[in-house]
């Protein structure tokens, strides 16, 4: 298996936290798509949301999920939630890698989420977090090759529901 895994799914649902533990297990690189993105524009998600819009914030996301597919092998690559907008780049990380939906439940993750503004999370004008919800889920589901539903599990559990996953 030397393709990429790429994490995908809703804000909260610990696509870097069982990333960078993927990547160790797997002996990986660990690449956080939200880091390259904000290291690229040298400023922060939610700035870029204020200063450039959704369109302009999609357009940077694009770009660096493309030139992480081009650049990358053997990594874990947690995606943003709002990569699955980004049709061009969901083909690239696709033709490289393995796409992994962590999916879970509306009401736990209401419950994981604070304030999605300070996330840099992309919200549409008088969208909330119900509507973003259930806009993306069908994507998720497009997009994915496996789905791994955390429902009920914790961090470790994730990670062994993956990598079974991945070996079966």
């Amino acid at each position: 298996m030397n393709k990429n895994i790429v994490l995908i799914g809703m804000p909260g649902v610990g696509k870097s936290t069982v990333g960078v533990i993927l990547a160790k297990v797997l002996g990986y690189q660990f690449v956080d798509a939200d880091l390259v993105i904000q290291k690229r524009e040298n400023r922060l998600l939610r700035e870029i949301i204020e200063q450039e819009g959704l369109d302009g914030f999609l357009e940077a996301e694009e770009e660096a999920n493309i030139s992480i597919a081009e650049q990358c092998e053997k990594s874990v690559v947690a995606t943003g939630g709002s990569v699955v907008y980004c049709k061009k780049a969901m083909e690239k990380l696709r033709e490289t890698g393995r796409i992994v939906y962590l999916k879970l439940e509306y009401e736990n993750l209401s419950k994981r989420l604070g304030n999605l503004k300070g996330r840099g999370v992309v919200l549409k004008d008088g969208q909330d977090l119900k509507g973003l919800y259930e806009e993306r889920i069908p994507l998720y589901e497009k997009y994915a090759d496996l789905t791994i539903d955390e429902e009920n599990l914790d961090v470790e559990q994730t990670l062994q529901k993956i990598i079974e996953s991945l070996s079966a």
